[in-house]
Protein backbone atom coordinates (compact mmCIF):
# COMPACT_ATOMS: atom_id res chain seq x y z
CA UNK A 1 0.00 0.00 0.00
CA UNK A 2 1.66 3.21 -1.21
CA UNK A 3 1.41 6.64 -0.09
CA UNK A 4 -2.03 8.50 -1.40
CA UNK A 5 -0.97 11.88 -1.67
CA UNK A 6 -4.93 12.86 -2.33
CA UNK A 7 -5.86 10.98 0.67
CA UNK A 8 -3.57 13.32 2.61
CA UNK A 9 -4.02 16.53 0.84
CA UNK A 10 -5.80 18.15 3.16
CA UNK A 11 -3.43 17.55 6.29
CA UNK A 12 -2.10 21.03 6.54
CA UNK A 13 -0.24 20.96 9.96
CA UNK A 14 1.82 17.18 9.35
CA UNK A 15 3.78 19.02 6.26
CA UNK A 16 4.25 22.21 7.63
CA UNK A 17 7.88 22.95 9.14
CA UNK A 18 6.26 26.11 11.24
CA UNK A 19 6.90 26.62 14.92
CA UNK A 20 3.69 28.97 15.54
CA UNK A 21 1.99 27.11 18.34
CA UNK A 22 -1.80 27.54 19.38
CA UNK A 23 -2.04 29.17 22.63
CA UNK A 24 -5.56 27.87 23.39
CA UNK A 25 -7.84 25.34 22.35
CA UNK A 26 -10.54 27.30 20.86
CA UNK A 27 -7.78 28.36 18.36
CA UNK A 28 -6.30 24.75 17.51
CA UNK A 29 -7.45 22.54 14.41
CA UNK A 30 -7.44 19.06 14.87
CA UNK A 31 -7.06 17.34 11.33
CA UNK A 32 -8.29 14.10 10.12
CA UNK A 33 -7.69 11.55 7.04
CA UNK A 34 -9.26 8.51 5.66
CA UNK A 35 -9.57 5.66 7.45
CA UNK A 36 -8.35 3.08 5.50
CA UNK A 37 -10.14 0.04 7.05
CA UNK A 38 -13.58 1.54 8.33
CA UNK A 39 -15.19 -2.18 7.85
CA UNK A 40 -12.98 -3.11 10.71
CA UNK A 41 -13.23 -1.85 14.82
CA UNK A 42 -9.65 -1.18 15.93
CA UNK A 43 -8.26 0.89 18.69
CA UNK A 44 -6.40 3.74 18.14
CA UNK A 45 -4.34 4.77 21.31
CA UNK A 46 -2.67 8.24 22.01
CA UNK A 47 -0.60 8.81 25.11
CA UNK A 48 0.67 11.95 25.81
CA UNK A 49 2.65 12.14 29.25
CA UNK A 50 3.90 15.70 29.39
CA UNK A 51 0.83 17.32 29.39
CA UNK A 52 0.56 20.52 31.29
CA UNK A 53 -2.10 23.35 31.21
CA UNK A 54 -2.76 26.14 34.43
CA UNK A 55 -4.62 26.31 37.27
CA UNK A 56 -7.78 28.69 36.62
CA UNK A 57 -7.48 30.27 40.09
CA UNK A 58 -3.53 30.03 40.49
CA UNK A 59 -2.13 30.23 36.68
CA UNK A 60 0.52 27.83 38.36
CA UNK A 61 1.22 24.98 35.95
CA UNK A 62 -0.90 21.85 36.22
CA UNK A 63 1.16 18.50 35.34
CA UNK A 64 -0.37 15.46 33.85
CA UNK A 65 -1.15 12.23 31.63
CA UNK A 66 -3.21 12.39 29.17
CA UNK A 67 -4.57 9.42 27.30
CA UNK A 68 -7.22 9.45 23.99
CA UNK A 69 -8.12 6.03 23.01
CA UNK A 70 -10.78 6.19 20.19
CA UNK A 71 -12.33 3.27 17.57
CA UNK A 72 -12.31 5.60 14.23
CA UNK A 73 -15.07 5.22 11.73
CA UNK A 74 -14.93 7.29 9.00
CA UNK A 75 -11.48 9.15 9.72
CA UNK A 76 -8.50 9.39 11.64
CA UNK A 77 -6.83 11.74 14.07
CA UNK A 78 -3.95 12.58 12.64
CA UNK A 79 -0.99 12.67 15.33
CA UNK A 80 0.96 16.07 14.92
CA UNK A 81 -2.46 18.10 14.94
CA UNK A 82 -3.28 16.18 18.11
CA UNK A 83 0.04 16.92 19.62
CA UNK A 84 -0.91 20.95 18.88
CA UNK A 85 -4.13 20.85 20.06
CA UNK A 86 -3.08 19.43 23.31
CA UNK A 87 0.48 21.78 23.29
CA UNK A 88 -2.25 24.47 23.31
CA UNK A 89 -3.75 24.10 26.72
CA UNK A 90 0.30 25.36 28.13
CA UNK A 91 -1.21 28.85 28.70
CA UNK A 92 -4.80 27.89 28.97
CA UNK A 93 -6.39 28.10 32.46
CA UNK A 94 -8.76 25.35 32.98
CA UNK A 95 -9.84 22.80 35.70
CA UNK A 96 -8.58 18.90 34.73
CA UNK A 97 -12.06 17.69 34.62
CA UNK A 98 -12.96 20.61 31.88
CA UNK A 99 -9.46 19.99 30.20
CA UNK A 100 -10.36 16.26 29.49
CA UNK A 101 -14.06 16.84 28.46
CA UNK A 102 -12.69 19.73 26.05
CA UNK A 103 -10.60 17.09 24.56
CA UNK A 104 -13.46 14.39 24.22
CA UNK A 105 -15.71 17.05 22.58
CA UNK A 106 -12.90 17.95 20.13
CA UNK A 107 -12.05 14.78 19.05
CA UNK A 108 -15.65 13.14 18.69
CA UNK A 109 -16.92 16.75 17.09
CA UNK A 110 -13.86 16.53 14.57
CA UNK A 111 -13.95 13.09 13.52
CA UNK A 112 -17.18 11.07 14.96
CA UNK A 113 -15.57 7.95 16.38
CA UNK A 114 -17.66 4.57 16.58
CA UNK A 115 -16.51 4.96 20.84
CA UNK A 116 -14.02 7.11 22.46
CA UNK A 117 -12.35 7.95 25.49
CA UNK A 118 -10.28 10.22 27.48
CA UNK A 119 -8.32 9.83 30.40
CA UNK A 120 -6.72 12.58 32.07
CA UNK A 121 -4.33 11.82 35.40
CA UNK A 122 -3.38 14.98 36.85
CA UNK A 123 0.13 14.89 39.69
CA UNK A 124 -0.51 15.87 43.10
CA UNK A 125 -1.51 19.42 44.26
CA UNK A 126 -1.83 20.34 47.82
CA UNK A 127 -1.60 15.89 48.50
CA UNK A 128 -4.09 15.43 46.05
CA UNK A 129 -4.16 13.72 42.51
CA UNK A 130 -7.02 14.10 40.24
CA UNK A 131 -7.87 11.37 37.61
CA UNK A 132 -10.59 12.01 35.32
CA UNK A 133 -11.87 9.77 32.57
CA UNK A 134 -14.54 10.74 29.63
CA UNK A 135 -16.60 8.93 27.38
CA UNK A 136 -19.25 8.81 24.61
CA UNK A 137 -20.25 5.87 26.51
CA UNK A 138 -23.04 6.39 28.50
CA UNK A 139 -21.70 4.51 31.48
CA UNK A 140 -18.26 4.76 32.66
CA UNK A 141 -16.95 1.37 32.77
Amino acid sequence: MGIDNERLSELTLLHASEKNYPTNPADAKLETFENAFPGRDYVISFDCPEFTSLCPVTSQPDFGHITVNYIADKTCIESKSLKLFLFSFRNHNSFHEEVVNIILEEIVETCQPRWAEVIGNFMPRGGIAINVKASTDSYLK
